[in-house]
């Protein structure tokens, strides 16, 4: 019971944190349009749809990082907010794409598929959105039951190679200052690693008590 009302305290309080990002650029750019400052740069559409796709990033990472924080800190209830979570980052990610096609190419559908099949980093851009899609559609509790646990499992363990290709997209969009690129890929590889260290344990605890 006190998981339960912890949840309806807290839910809402996860939801609005995951909004802060999108409030905090929408007020720069008001800030920018309306008190003459410069928080957007001088190249605002740009900078918009990078920073939108850094925050897609980031919520795909918090995603990857809910289990292996309540396994470390025994707090089984913080899974409740993974799904949440993870519906926020594919809700970035579909900002950031709208950003990409209605600012930056002025919904120029020539230009976006001229970019698409051309410019790599793209290419995997939209890849990683066509990938994201069926797990936001399987994350309901009714379609876990349709595919069954371990399918749905395998299905979602996409979830780690779009986090790589979502780094690979960031290091081939930028020039310079990798640091941010390389930081996001050496915590996805740090839980990848967790992730597998965890499952090498409990298969080594089931032989155990197997073999005892």
């Amino acid at each position: 019971m006190a998981v339960k009302n912890s949840r309806k305290i807290f839910k809402p309080l996860v939801f609005i944190a995951c909004l802060i990002p999108l409030g905090w650029l929408v007020f720069l750019l008001y800030s920018d349009t309306t008190l003459g400052t410069k928080y957007m740069t001088a190249d605002p559409v740009q900078k918009l749809d990078r920073e939108l796709g850094d925050w897609a990033l980031i919520f795909i990472i918090l995603s990857l990082a809910v289990r292996p924080l309540a396994e470390i800190l025994k707090k089984s209830e913080l899974v409740a907010y993974r799904r949440m979570i993870g519906f926020f980052a594919f809700f970035y990610v579909c900002l950031h794409l709208s950003a990409y096609i209605g600012l930056n190419l002025q919904l120029d559908l020539d230009e976006f598929i001229e970019d698409v099949t051309k410019r790599n980093f793209i290419t995997i851009g939209i890849i990683n959105v066509i990938l994201l899609a069926p797990l936001v559609i399987t994350s309901t509790k009714g379609m876990i039951k349709r595919l069954g646990n371990k399918r749905w499992q395998k299905l979602h363990m996409l979830i780690y190679p779009i986090a790589l290709l979502g780094v690979f997209h960031f290091f081939m969009m930028i020039r310079a200052d990798f640091l941010r690129p390389a930081t996001y890929l050496a915590v996805i590889l740090v839980l990848l690693g967790y992730r597998y260290w965890a499952k090498w344990k409990k298969t080594r605890s089931n032989k155990t008590l197997v073999a005892a």
